[in-house]
């Protein structure tokens, strides 16, 4: 009946959270959140990069940085996906895929394996 409001239902990437996993395991915290949220997707790629780079006296060679890039950023994307969708058809609309191509996905970056592993 129209009058009667549909129930929003709760399907299991509701309980997905990048930023809740990692406050959990105490690598970040509000104020870092804070910090992060004023730099721009690029600035923090870069941070990072560069952030990996100092221990080895900024001498990435000969890790294929360029030919990973795009796996790199569509797992994190994935990841995002069931963080911001609360059900695998919503995260497969979000991301614009078929069905088939994101079980194949799916199956290539497990992204539900980076979400529940062990809690300790």
């Amino acid at each position: 009946m129209s009058w009667n409001r549909r129930r929003k239902s709760r399907g299991r990437n509701t309980y997905y959270s990048v930023s809740k996993k990692l406050r959990q395991e105490k690598k970040i915290n509000e104020s870092f959140l804070v910090m992060l949220q004023n730099l721009s997707l690029e600035e923090v790629i870069a941070l990072k990069l560069e952030l990996a780079g100092k221990p080895v006296n900024d001498r990435l060679y000969g890790l294929p940085l360029w030919s990973n890039l795009t796996d790199i950023v569509k797992d994190a994307i994935f990841k995002f996906a069931y963080s911001a969708t609360r059900t695998q058809v919503e995260a497969t609309r979000l991301l614009g895929l078929s069905e088939n191509s994101f079980q194949r996905l799916k199956k290539k970056y497990n992204p539900i394996s980076y979400f529940e592993e062990e809690e300790n």
